[in-house]
Parts: structure tokens; C-alpha cells; sequence
């Protein structure tokens, strides 16, 4: 799904990652779940490219419904998988967490856990290597992504800012669908860490001037980053 020029959505509302498409090759932005290999396909062979046109995967953190098929195309191309220094033993494989689920609504947490089901959420693998990131790097990949520091949803979770193509790809920073209520527009993510550090992560968001804020659960949002930091504020427990 073209979002704008160059700026491509794979996966749909319930999960989701992203291609940045560059005369130079394609970056893609997490890896959602083994069964969007097919979508993945299906979206590059629209643009007339190939999956080898795609020169690296940047993981906004190492959680299983976002490096799904992150370690077959690495195998594949032989290129580089990169996440946040605290979240690289998370991507291989090395460390499982257990965060609370808070609260849920039953119809919309079966049909996120059906999607899985159906997308193979059970046949991820971990990650053989991956390259750690860190907060300010400019990453040597199409478009020149550029790595902020975004944690709490976990301890290494970062945001990808490509201004080329006017966007800030935040992972589960913030989502704009909750997948265990169902409710729609930006607010914090289920399944976090540590709720309050990821609040106070979203001022490396608010004064980026981006356009787009791509979450890896949710609508594509195209009201600026100020604006979608605001309702994730606003929409957050207090107390």
C-alpha cells in the first residue's frame, strides 16, 4: 500500500511494516510476521523491484510480531538487521518478557490473536545476528534513516525519523489500534515495559516536525508528530 512517494505500508491496521523506496534500493522497517512474506512480495513486485533491491531491515524493537520473517530475508539477501542496543538479545532470541496485558476487550483480543495465528506468529524465528543501533545514528541504508531513542515499550526500542520521505516509524511507541480493545487513534501501546518511560520517550517525537507517525499496530497517521504525541498524552491512564 503506497502511503506517499516513495513510502510503503506492508501488513494492514492489526500489524504492520514498512518500505522506504529509493533509486539507491529499499529499506524496510520491521518485519510483522512470517506470513507477510507473501504481502512483501506482492508489494515490491508492484513497485517492478525485487526483494534483492532491499538492502538492510531496521527492527524498531526485538518483539516477535515485528522481526517476523526479519531472519529469512536477512538469509536471503545477506544483508544487515539492525535494532537498539537493548533490545538485541530480545531479537535473537536470548531473553522472553512477560508484559501485563492490562486491559482488553474479548472480541478484539481473539481477533488479534486469530490474525496471528493465521500470519504463522508461531513459526517466527529469532535472529542468527543483528547489528545494534544507538540513539543519533545515521544508518548507511536508503533513504538515510536516522535512529532516535524511543525506550519503555522496551528497554532498546527506538523510532526510525526518514525525512526523505517525511516520516518517523515508532514501532509500538505508541499505537493508533489498540489490538486488545479495539480503539482507534494514537495512544500508548499494550503489552509495554514500562508505561511511564514511554511517555516520557515521546518528547524525542514531539518536535520532530515529521508528518507521518507509522506505528507497527494501527491506521497510518499523517496529523504530525506534535499532534499524535498530544493524543497519546491525552489518552494515557492516570493515577
Amino acid at each position: 500500500m503506497q502511503l506517499a512517494p516513495g513510502l510503503h505500508r506492508v501488513g494492514n491496521d492489526m500489524v504492520a511494516c514498512y518500505l522506504v523506496v529509493t533509486g539507491d534500493g529499499m529499506t524496510l522497517v520491521d518485519a510483522g510476521l512470517p506470513g507477510h512474506w507473501k504481502d512483501l512480495e506482492a508489494e515490491v513486485a508492484g513497485l517492478g523491484r525485487s526483494l534483492d533491491d532491499i538492502r538492510g531491515i531496521v527492527l524498531t524493537h526485538g518483539d516477535s510480531d515485528h522481526i517476523g520473517f526479519a531472519e529469512r530475508l536477512r538469509r536471503r539477501n545477506d544483508i544487515p538487521v539492525l535494532v537498539g542496543h537493548g533490545d538485541a538479545a530480545r531479537a535473537r532470541g536470548e531473553e522472553k518478557t512477560s508484559p501485563a496485558w492490562g486491559r482488553l476487550r474479548l472480541g478484539p483480543t481473539l481477533g488479534f490473536l486469530v490474525y496471528g495465528m493465521r500470519k504463522g506468529a508461531v513459526r517466527t524465528h529469532p535472529l542468527a545476528t543483528v547489528v545494534e543501533v544507538g540513539d543519533g545514528d545515521v544508518l548507511d541504508l536508503p533513504g538515510s534513516p536516522r535512529v532516535l531513542a524511543l525506550p519503555g515499550h522496551s528497554p532498546g526500542s527506538i523510532a526510525v525519523h526518514v525525512p526523505a520521505v517525511d516520516a518517523v516509524f515508532v514501532g509500538d511507541g505508541l499505537t493508533t489500534r489498540h489490538v486488545l480493545t479495539g480503539a482507534t487513534g494514537p495512544a500508548p501501546a499494550p503489552f509495554t515495559d514500562d508505561a511511564a518511560e514511554a511517555l516520557r520517550s515521546l518528547d524525542h517525537l514531539a518536535g520532530l516536525g515529521a508528518r507521518w507517525v507509522l506505528p507497527g499496530h494501527g491506521a497510518p497517521w499523517d496529523g504530525g508528530t506534535a499532534e499524535a504525541v498530544r493524543r497519546v498524552r491525552a489518552a494515557a491512564p492516570t493515577g
